[in-house]
């Protein structure tokens, strides 16, 4: 099956129903997404598939037939994305393990609703989780990304 991975055409021949994060991080060194629970509820996982942020711990590689497919490592080559920016500039990460999958959901955000409220924010991050607490300065970064300079 060809899906394009960080804008680099890929061709996958194994089994179909392997989930899409183990094929990123094994067969093609992304290691920046990362394995949390492996159910989909802690999102530390989150890539983009075709623009929307999803699972990739349970996405099997048929989903991701045809698609584009964006990690974090391809969310910018230089790191300059305004998410990327804002998590650095208040420095968000504490443990850092869940940070991807926090700012793959936040782009994702951002993207669809550029002007978000706190409403919005809670209604999507919730489905991220950070064992660190650092829910406070992830809503501060995701409003600085937005051009709403909170933090």
């Amino acid at each position: 099956m060809d899906l394009t991975v960080n804008g680099q055409a890929r061709n996958f021949g194994g089994d179909p129903d392997m989930p899409l994060l183990w094929y990123l991080r094994d067969e093609l060194g992304l290691t920046g997404t990362k394995f949390g629970c492996g159910a989909g509820y802690c999102g530390a996982c989150v890539v983009h598939i075709d623009g929307v942020a999803s699972f990739s711990c349970v996405t099997p590689m048929t989903v991701a037939e045809g698609a584009e497919v964006v990690t974090i490592e391809g969310l910018s080559p230089d790191a300059s994305h305004p998410v990327q920016v804002a998590w650095r500039e208040l420095n968000v990460a504490q443990c850092g393990y869940c940070q991807s999958g926090q700012m793959m959901q936040a782009a994702a955000l951002l993207a669809e609703t550029p002007d978000p409220t706190d409403d919005d924010i809670d209604g999507v991050m919730t489905q991220n989780i950070c064992r660190c607490g650092t829910y406070p300065r992830i809503r501060a970064a995701i409003k600085r990304a937005a051009g709403q300079e909170a933090g």
